[in-house]
């Protein structure tokens, strides 16, 4: 679902009452826990964490008036989505993440290439999620992005 949010505080606004707080905290754990470079934005009408053209100029390839995105979060139709781009990319924090989530959650982990869903917001490993969110700097993201995303020219 997409909201017509112009900052992270109106699209928590917007959402279903029942998943506000769970997002305040997700998105809470995402500021306490993202490396220097990256910033907060609404990016696909979701709350979404870029590398900002004063540091990434190319932007993204598919669009490069856009930054490059690294994650969101956002709140779908049946869940709430954690967008990590790292893990698409990553095959070790893959590996790392798919090894460690059993560890803080007891229910199977539901994932997509780079989404993570959450049924229950009560299921939310958020100390988890901030120590994914750690695994990769700003520039290590550019690296990856480069090698293994960007499409050559």
């Amino acid at each position: 679902m997409q909201y017509k949010a112009t900052t992270p505080e109106d699209y928590i606004a917007q959402i279903p009452q029942e998943r506000q707080e769970p997002l305040r905290q997700l998105r809470q754990t995402i500021l306490d826990h993202l490396p220097a470079g990256f910033e907060e934005t609404i990016s696909y009408g979701m709350i979404g964490y870029v590398v900002p053209h004063s540091i990434y100029p190319a932007g993204y390839h598919c669009d490069t008036k856009l930054p490059l995105p690294f994650l969101s979060i956002a709140s779908q139709k049946n869940f709430i989505a954690f967008y990590h781009m790292g893990i698409y990319a990553d095959p070790d924090v893959l590996n790392w993440f798919v090894a460690e989530y059993p560890k803080h959650v007891k229910t199977k982990l539901d994932m997509g290439k780079s989404c993570i869903r959450f049924k229950k917001p009560e299921h939310i490993p958020f100390e988890l999620l901030g120590q994914l969110v750690q695994k990769i700097s700003c520039q290590e993201w550019i690296d990856t992005y480069e090698r293994h995303l960007k499409p050559s020219k």
